[in-house]
């Protein structure tokens, strides 16, 4: 018995010496601090009056500099334009050839897929690729915010996007 009770003695003996003791406490920087360090330089809304911003998508339209927009847009540079496709299965080459005479050629075309992003098919991935651009698949909410920062950044950015509602 005797040693049957000094057992748990043991064990919270032995419980404290395996818990490390702390040498330094140095708190850690604080996110919310890099994150307001951010919010100061806002190059969001400091854009000229002539390049595109997106600042909002609903399920059935953008709105691009202070301008509701219903249905599929299609952007080249700082050109807005409405856009045939309704779904993404009614992308194709030919809804996207308007880049075959584009100059200068985008560097990359953002593809706005709706809701989900959709895989893309090797038809219309050769022709994008035919046309020099490099393609970026991704859901509308993403795409939007892609082609803002890529716009911002002076670089020749293209986007083809359905309505975030969209899903296939």
């Amino acid at each position: 018995m005797g040693t049957r009770a000094r057992l748990p003695n043991l064990i919270r003996s032995l419980q404290k010496e395996a818990q490390p003791k702390p040498t330094c406490q140095q708190s850690l920087p604080s996110l919310r601090r890099a994150f307001s360090l951010y919010d100061q330089i806002n190059l969001i809304d400091n854009v000229p009056n002539d390049q595109l911003r997106f600042q909002r998508y609903t399920d059935s339209g953008f709105t691009v500099n202070g301008v509701d927009y219903e249905g599929s847009l299609l952007c080249v540079g700082n050109m807005l334009m409405s856009w045939a496709p309704k779904k993404f299965s009614e992308i194709t080459p030919d809804s996207l050839s308007i880049f075959q005479t584009v100059r200068p050629v985008p560097e990359i075309l953002i593809l706005g897929c709706g809701r989900y992003i959709e895989p893309v098919s090797p038809e219309l991935q050769r022709f994008i690729r035919s046309t020099g651009m490099k393609l970026e698949a991704i859901d509308s909410k993403n795409a939007v915010s892609t082609y803002n920062i890529l716009n911002e950044e002076g670089r020749i950015v293209a986007a083809a996007l359905l309505p975030y509602g969209i899903s296939s």
